[in-house]
């Protein structure tokens, strides 16, 4: 479930309430009062926190959803250069190569480092299928390459396995 969040708000609002901690804080001055110092406090931390708020407003977390791409969860991830994603058995190849694409996208991080000189990261996409009762069987549907030392990477490698489509199951058996 995902919490939408307007940061932009938040920044003005902390800055409204920034700058009623400034004009109490500079009564408390002039008229001495004896929580005056305590209001200096008060005003610096919300003075960081507005700073903070607005970093997080610039749009740090923006994402790009690329239409035709399916939802799919992260199985595993070495932190480097390799990680696996999975989805439902009822996708079809567009939707495996615009999830890749997708995958590619969102696993990038310029904390990755390429393992044994490649300089690449591998995004391999699976299924899970249930060929007879109890007996499980990974099926990957495709696998993207891109590099990890740029993020706008023209030369992603998308291969999407075509023949492994035939081991799903259709519609009309799931």
């Amino acid at each position: 479930m995902e919490i939408p969040i307007d940061f932009t708000q938040i920044t003005q609002w902390s800055g409204i309430f920034t700058l009623f901690c400034l004009l109490m804080a500079l009564l408390g001055l002039i008229f001495r009062w004896g929580i005056r110092f305590r209001l200096i406090g008060i005003t610096g931390f919300m003075a960081v926190l507005t700073v903070g708020l607005f970093g997080l407003s610039l749009g740090l977390f923006t994402r790009t959803i690329l239409p035709g791409a399916v939802r799919f969860a992260v199985v595993y991830d070495n932190g480097a250069n390799n990680a696996v994603i999975t989805v439902q058995p009822t996708v079809t190849p567009d939707q495996i190569e615009a999830t890749l694409r997708q995958a590619a996208n969102d696993l990038y991080s310029y904390g990755r480092i390429g393992i044994g000189g490649d300089n690449q990261l591998t995004v391999r996409v699976r299924t899970l299928i249930h060929p007879e009762p109890g007996l499980t069987k990974p099926v990957y549907l495709g696998e993207v390459h891109r590099a990890l030392s740029s993020r706008d990477d023209d030369t992603i490698d998308i291969q999407v396995f075509s023949d492994r489509f035939a081991e799903l199951p259709t519609q009309n058996n799931a």
